[in-house]
């Protein structure tokens, strides 16, 4: 076992203690869900607002899904993670997943790492926005952002409908972008694996802080719902593994007490075993 898997390992089974950080969370993580609201989607790929209290899905497209589109802010006794960047939109001029940290009392300057499962729209919109000259550049400028290197280049080559590119490509030159190359750990405390069950390059992740353990299965496993059945999604590009994948983590989060992250639920953003 080498050793930054070790510490990871180690953390397992760590007790609180009570350590001086630049944070005034001492080993147990704090859970900001970011949503950007309800949406429905269809072979289209174009997310349409759902007011929940009003819209009828029957009313849609045949085939559309209600989604919600829920980036995370995942507070640790180390850092200011945000986990996928939502679609982008504006808020009254401002970055909409820049005012949810507000509104979570987190500065946006604030947030120290930014963990991406993968980079299509809905959920790399908010890498970036545009400036006040029309430019478009990195919405986290202080913090470190966590990217595969191979999506990056498969989502340049693909393009729409799936990725916008002019979204991304800032990515490409910036100095506070870390790729990633495969599975590994980040810091001693993240760990990521890429699964190729959603997309072919995307990725998931584990955040273990004081004895909890966080999970963040993007679009892999996205809702609650689907982790209770054997559901095969045709919008995969591996249905079946996406499957799979889903039954495995949940029989080990049940074992392990994970606390799960999901992306597109309208219901149950956190789920917690134990």
């Amino acid at each position: 076992m080498t050793p930054h898997r070790e510490v990871f390992a180690l953390r397992l089974c760590a007790l609180c203690v009570s350590l001086p950080t630049r944070l005034s969370y001492i080993c147990i993580m704090q859970i900001f869900p970011l949503s950007e609201g309800s949406f429905t989607i269809d072979k289209s790929k174009l997310f349409i607002p759902f007011n929940t209290a009003t819209d009828q899905l029957q009313e849609r497209p045949v085939g559309s899904l209600l989604v919600e589109v829920q980036p995370f802010c995942v507070v640790t006794s180390e850092d200011i993670i945000v986990i996928d960047a939502g679609l982008g939109f504006e808020e009254g001029g401002q970055l909409q997943l820049h005012a949810n940290l507000e509104r979570a009392g987190i500065a946006p300057a604030q947030v120290t790492k930014v963990l991406m499962s993968h980079l299509h729209k809905d959920h790399a919109g908010g890498v970036s926005h545009t400036n006040a000259g029309g430019q478009y550049e990195m919405a986290f400028p202080q913090a470190t952002y966590y990217v595969q290197r191979k999506e990056f280049a498969f989502a340049m080559e693909k393009g729409l409908p799936s990725y916008i590119p002019d979204e991304l490509r800032c990515l490409e030159t910036a100095p506070n972008v870390q790729w990633l190359d495969g599975n590994g750990v980040i810091d001693g405390y993240i760990k990521y694996q890429v699964t190729g069950a959603h997309s072919p390059l995307h990725q998931v992740f584990w955040i273990v802080d004081g004895g909890e353990m966080v999970f963040f299965g993007g679009d892999d496993a996205p809702q609650l719902q689907q982790m209770k059945s054997k559901f095969v999604a045709k919008y995969d590009y591996d249905g079946k593994k996406c499957m799979e994948l889903r039954q495995q983590w949940w029989q080990q989060g049940e074992e392990e007490h994970w606390t799960f992250l999901f992306y597109h639920d309208i219901k149950s953003p956190v789920f917690k075993f134990g």
